[in-house]
């Protein structure tokens, strides 16, 4: 099976702004499509912007509202699939969601943030309840989680278990703590044998300063492409033959002795 080629969209875009942000995501596709890659993932809310304060409710869509068609005609148009990030209204309630829309423009899979983080989300959104979210993608098993979930080990391992062997993450990591885009992703990759696919926002958004730092971190437990501080779409291979290999020679997953980690749940 060959890679998976990966882009990763490092952008704030504009911050309340749909129209805007889903123009930026043409051009990135646009770009992404042109280095060979199959699949975009861009950072978390990419669609409304993260510090949208009291316009979440405004800004909420269906998972099959306008934005997700025009996402549709994005991915249609470029030959790649989009996992995107985006305030979901479902009823009365409103998640902080992600979306996976494939190459030929159909909805693959719609994930909501379990683990909500500081008091922005806390008031906004309502937590998800399925921890592990799961599409095919030319071969590739693809997991989605959304920013502070992967900080979970446990949300990580569950995918692993699952059979997931490219995680995408879209995340608005915040200053002080870019340790966790330098250290505990790639360590994640490492103890759970997958890729992820970490895609970030950069700059200031009202009180939030965001760190960049985006990565795609292979089981080797190093990244395989690294972004800076500033707007950046990184491109790089995630290639389910190496991780095979890796899992093979790594023993983490089978020296798992489950038997003794009740005390865990």
């Amino acid at each position: 099976m060959p890679p998976l080629r990966t882009a990763l969209l490092q952008s704030s875009g504009r911050v309340g702004s749909v129209d805007d942000n889903l123009a930026a995501l043409d051009q990135a596709a646009a770009r992404a499509a042109a280095a060979g890659a199959r699949l975009l993932v861009c950072p978390e809310l990419f669609l409304t912007g993260y510090a949208i304060g009291d316009t979440v409710p405004a800004l909420a869509q269906a998972a099959d509202g306008p934005a997700a068609r025009e996402v549709a005609g994005i991915c249609e148009r470029h030959g790649l699939a989009v996992h995107y990030g985006y305030p979901e209204r479902a009823g009365d309630a409103v998640f902080n969601a992600a979306q996976l829309i494939g190459p030929d423009g159909t909805p693959l899979a719609n994930y909501r943030k379990t683990h909500l983080f500081g008091g922005f989300e806390e008031k906004w959104f309502t937590p998800g309840e399925l921890p592990v979210v799961q599409a095919e993608l030319d071969g590739v098993r693809i997991g989605l989680l959304i920013c502070y979930d992967v900080e979970f080990p446990e949300n990580v391992r569950a995918h692993a278990l699952a059979g997931t062997e490219l995680l995408l993450v879209p995340t608005a990591l915040m200053h002080p703590f870019p340790f966790v885009a330098e250290a505990v992703v790639p360590v994640r990759a490492f103890e759970s044998q997958l890729y992820i696919a970490y895609a970030n926002r950069v700059g200031k958004e009202g009180e939030f300063d965001f760190t960049g730092l985006s990565c795609l971190a292979g089981p080797d437990g190093t990244a395989l492409a690294r972004a800076g501080d500033g707007d950046e779409l990184l491109v790089a291979d995630a290639d389910p033959g190496l991780l095979a290999a890796s899992r093979a020679a790594n023993p983490y997953l089978r020296d798992r002795l489950p038997a003794l980690y009740g005390s865990l749940v």
